[in-house]
């Protein structure tokens, strides 16, 4: 349910379907986070693709934002705006792991692509998803460009300053004119 590295093996997991109550003691005991969202089937992947939307869209969301801030040389003024509306968050560091997620797992995009599905099957128009999907895949596709430092090594996808990332962005846009 959330990002494996700082968790490892205590990553919280969500069970599903009729054998979940069985299962999760045993998971529990060998270390896992694992919890029973539902004897029925569907429920705990129905939480995992709602989620999906709102994480994975809030970090293509902060990569066009800040992208397009940096841009324009907006990117301070963006930024103290984003923290008066929301103060718990320091967008400087959120902003550097959402650009950090997306170069390093953007092939995700397949994951959002099901999520639009998931969307699509109770009637609404996954206008976001869709978008999301292709915001993540764009981003991966530059990172296997090599973009954004050669991929296996340990500065791919590194820089503690999203601004480095952007500008590399930036760079690749203004070289297509």
């Amino acid at each position: 349910m959330t990002s494996v590295p700082p968790y490892r093996i205590k990553v919280p997991l969500l069970l599903g379907g009729s054998g979940a109550r069985e299962l999760a003691p045993m998971l529990i005991e060998l270390g896992f986070d694992a919890k029973v969202a539902s004897e029925e089937l569907g429920v705990a992947s129905a939480v995992k693709m709602c989620r999906s939307v709102m994480i994975k869209g809030l970090e293509a969301m902060v990569i066009e934002c800040f992208t397009t801030a940096r841009a324009y040389g907006v990117e301070d003024a963006v930024l103290a705006s984003l923290a008066e509306t929301y103060p718990g968050i320091n967008w400087e560091k959120q902003g550097a792991y959402f650009f950090q997620r997306v170069i390093e797992h953007g092939r995700r995009s397949e994951e959002v692509r099901e999520v639009a599905e998931t969307v699509r099957e109770i009637g609404l128009s996954p206008w976001s998803a869709q978008g999301i999907a292709e915001r993540q895949a764009w981003v991966a596709d530059l990172a296997d460009e090599g973009l954004f430092g050669p991929k296996g090594t340990r500065e791919f996808a590194r820089s503690p300053d999203w601004r480095t990332e952007a500008d590399r962005i930036l760079g690749k846009l203004n070289r297509r004119e």
